[in-house]
């Protein structure tokens, strides 16, 4: 699986440079699935407004408004209750996934519990597009500085289809307790690499090589 890591979607020229690299064609040749499911677990995020504004192309992070060929959205919490067959195929067929922010926990929990983790591995030539909590949670753990939805397990583990952890949003003006001095004490307890970004960088992750790209700013911490 090709991997297109956000702070907050595709924010400028350089990441949606980075996108097309991986999808390898035009976007209007692509078939997206959006994933808004992390939003509900988040406090300030959670069902209504915010989802239906991610779904619609209407959101600050821009993720579902760039063009693709076609856009369907793939609920996890309702996998669970849905035979396979009428899931999973579409799930195949996509050329993309998009993966809202929000909890990066409740995303974790859902990816695991409806069977939709269990894919990962096979996806081998789509791209995913993740945002923020849908970035993380394809790494190994969170840290505790991220905890809001307390899963079953009770500790911060995600993933892991990466070896590194991200603090996004480094420097947002509306998270003004994110600033690249929090990540680097934040980073001391991860034990691993771990990059900070702002909302204008993204990892690209592709045939086992991690790439930084970026027009902000950003620090890998940690190793």
């Amino acid at each position: 699986m090709k991997l297109l890591l956000t702070s907050a979607g595709v924010k400028n020229t350089s990441i949606h440079d980075a996108l097309l690299g991986l999808l390898g064609r035009p976007v209007a040749d692509c078939d997206a699935l959006c994933i808004p499911t992390a939003m509900y677990g988040h406090p300030q995020a959670g069902p209504g407004a915010e989802a239906w504004n991610f779904i619609a192309g209407r959101s600050e992070a821009p993720m579902t408004e760039l063009g693709w060929k076609s856009v369907g959205v793939l609920e996890l919490t309702a996998l669970p209750t849905i035979d396979e067959e009428h899931w999973v195929p579409l799930v195949r067929d996509a050329d993309v996934l998009l993966v809202s922010g929000g909890d990066a926990l409740y995303l974790n929990y859902w990816m695991r519990e409806s069977g939709f983790a269990d894919l990962l591995p096979s996806f081998t030539e789509k791209v995913y597009v993740g945002m923020s909590a849908g970035s993380m949670v394809m790494t190994p753990r969170i840290g505790q500085y991220f905890v809001e939805w307390a899963p079953p397990s009770g500790d911060d583990a995600t993933l892991g289809v990466v070896d590194f952890s991200i603090f996004p949003h480094v420097g947002h003006p509306m998270l003004p307790y994110n600033t690249m001095a929090a990540a680097e004490r934040w980073a001391a307890g991860i034990g691993g690499p771990a990059y900070a970004i702002d909302d204008d960088t993204a990892i690209v992750v592709a045939d086992g090589a991690v790439e930084v790209v970026s027009e902000g700013n950003w620090k890998l911490l940690g190793g």
